[in-house]
């Protein structure tokens, strides 16, 4: 069993960076387990196609529009996660989007069984190297959700 981590956003543009963020925590907290990888995926491109195609599981965390309060915090699993993606193109600096990943993981044959997306309502999606306080707040929740996550999807 390998699953992926797989932290997105721009950690130039405040709350974009708060999967970035959340990724370095949990690879602090189980970075020592060999059957997890943990993988910065910036602002997306095609080429993470490839570690996604080699995994077992998989686990996005990403600033998305939830339509919540900022520090909002929602996590999406299996065919949720697909419809969440096909239901809610945002606009982004991704060069790509995840809903695009799927979609050359899904030609490929290999998309994730075991697969979830956390998605954290951003305050400010603008210049500035720190995310903002209702973000940053809701860090401890985002990492609970994906210990969680972890150790469902590892077991």
């Amino acid at each position: 069993m390998k699953m992926l981590v797989l932290g997105i956003g721009n950690t130039l543009l405040a709350d974009e960076g708060v999967g970035i963020a959340a990724m370095h925590e949990l690879e602090t907290r189980f970075g020592s387990r060999g059957d997890i990888e943990f993988l910065d995926g910036g602002t997306l491109s095609f080429t993470l196609a490839v570690p996604i195609s080699g995994c077992d599981a998989l686990l996005v965390i990403d600033a998305a529009e939830l339509g919540g309060v900022p520090g909002t915090v929602r996590s999406f699993e299996g065919e949720e996660m697909d419809r969440f993606l096909g239901e809610n193109r945002k606009c982004s600096v991704h060069e790509v989007g995840l809903l695009d990943l799927m979609s050359i993981s899904l030609l490929t044959g290999h998309w994730p069984q075991r697969r979830a997306l956390i998605g954290v309502q951003p305050a400010v999606i603008d210049w500035g190297e720190a995310l903002t306080p209702e973000v940053a707040a809701a860090l401890p929740e985002v990492i609970d959700c994906s210990s969680e996550i972890i150790e469902r999807f590892t077991r």
